[in-house]
C-alpha cells in the first residue's frame, strides 16, 4: 500500500510540474488547429497540444523509480505504450510543421500501428505470454500462436478506441484514470503482477495531475501523442497482464450491440474496449455519450 501511495504521489507531482512547464513551450510551437466545420470547438483554437508527452514521461519515470523486480509483462506494456507515443508524436509534429489539422495519412497511421502491434504480439508468442485468464477464477487457456492475430486486433482496436474518445475536455483523461485505477485493483486482487499494478497507479497519478489542466476550459490537450500512448498502455497492460482475449470477446459483443443502435463498427470497437470497464466505476455524462456515439 505504501508503495502504491508513493508511486501515485510521485507521478502526480512530476506530471504537475511537466504539464506546467510544457504549456508555454508547446504554445511556441503553435496551438491546436480546429476544423472549420466544428463550430462549437472554435474557442479551443490555439490551445497547446502534445501534452501527452508530459504525463506519459511523468508516469514512466515514476514507474521506473518505484517498480522493483520488473518482469516481462511490465516491459511489454511499457514498450507498447511508448511505441504508440512515438506514432502519435509523429502525427502531431507533422500537424505543427504543416500548420494544419492533417498529420500522418490514414494508411501511414495504420501501417505504424500494425507495426507496433505485430512486433509486440510476436514477442508475446516467443516468450510464452499466450495464456488467456478469466479474472476472479483460476481458469486459464494457452492459445499459443493464436495470440498473434488476437494481440494485433486488441492493440489496434484499443489504440483507436482511445483516440476516438479524445473529443471532449477531460473525457479521455478522466476515463483513462478510472480505467487504470480499476485495473490496478483487479491486478492486485488477482496477484497477477505487482510491477503492472504499480504502472497502473503511476498512470493514474500522472493523469490526475494532467486533468487539472485539461478540464473545461482546457489549457492543454494531450493530442494524438497522448491518446495513442494511453491506448498502447491499456492494450499492453491487458494483453501482458490479464491476456484480454476472453475479456475482449465479451466487451466486443457488448460494443457491437451498442453499435446496432446507431453507431459504426469503429465506435463499437471503441465502446467495447474502452468505455465498458470504466462504466463499472464511473458513469460518463449523457452529453458526453451523445457526443461520442452520435
Amino acid at each position: 500500500m505504501q508503495q502504491s501511495i508513493f508511486a501515485f504521489l510521485l507521478a502526480f507531482v512530476l506530471s504537475l510540474l511537466l504539464c506546467a512547464l510544457a504549456i508555454p513551450l508547446l504554445r511556441r510551437l503553435g496551438g491546436q488547429h480546429i476544423l472549420v466545420y466544428v463550430k462549437e470547438h472554435r474557442q479551443k483554437e490555439g490551445t497547446p497540444t502534445m501534452g501527452g508527452l508530459a504525463f506519459v514521461f511523468a508516469a514512466v519515470i515514476a514507474a521506473l523509480v518505484c517498480v522493483r523486480g520488473a518482469d516481462k509483462p511490465f516491459w511489454v506494456a511499457l514498450s507498447v505504450g511508448l511505441g504508440y507515443l512515438v506514432v502519435g508524436f509523429l502525427d502531431d509534429f507533422l500537424k505543427k510543421r504543416r500548420g494544419s489539422n492533417l498529420g500522418l495519412r490514414a494508411y501511414q497511421k495504420i501501417v505504424f500501428q500494425l507495426g507496433v502491434a505485430v512486433i509486440a504480439s510476436i514477442y508475446c508468442c516467443l516468450e510464452g505470454m499466450t495464456v488467456l485468464r478469466i479474472p476472479y477464477t483460476h481458469l486459464a487457456f494457452d492459445i499459443g500462436w493464436w495470440m498473434l492475430p488476437l494481440g494485433v486486433f486488441v492493440f489496434v482496436a484499443t489504440v483507436n478506441g482511445v483516440n476516438l474518445t479524445d473529443g471532449l475536455d477531460g473525457l479521455a483523461g478522466g476515463v483513462s484514470a478510472v480505467f487504470f485505477l480499476s485495473l490496478a485493483m483487479l491486478l492486485g486482487v488477482q496477484a497477477e503482477s505487482a510491477p503492472l499494478s504499480v504502472l497502473c497507479i503511476c498512470l493514474t497519478g500522472a493523469l490526475a495531475a494532467y486533468l487539472l489542466f485539461n478540464t473545461s476550459r482546457a489549457f492543454l490537450f494531450m493530442g494524438d501523442t497522448g491518446s495513442l500512448a494511453l491506448g498502447g498502455f491499456v492494450a499492453g497492460l491487458l494483453v501482458s497482464g490479464l491476456t484480454a482475449g476472453l475479456i475482449g470477446a465479451v466487451l466486443f459483443a457488448w460494443g457491437w450491440q451498442k453499435a446496432r443502435g446507431g453507431g459504426s463498427t469503429a465506435q463499437a470497437v471503441a465502446l467495447a474496449y474502452w468505455h465498458l470497464p470504466a462504466d463499472f466505476f464511473l458513469r460518463v455524462p449523457q452529453s458526453a455519450r451523445r457526443h461520442f456515439i452520435g
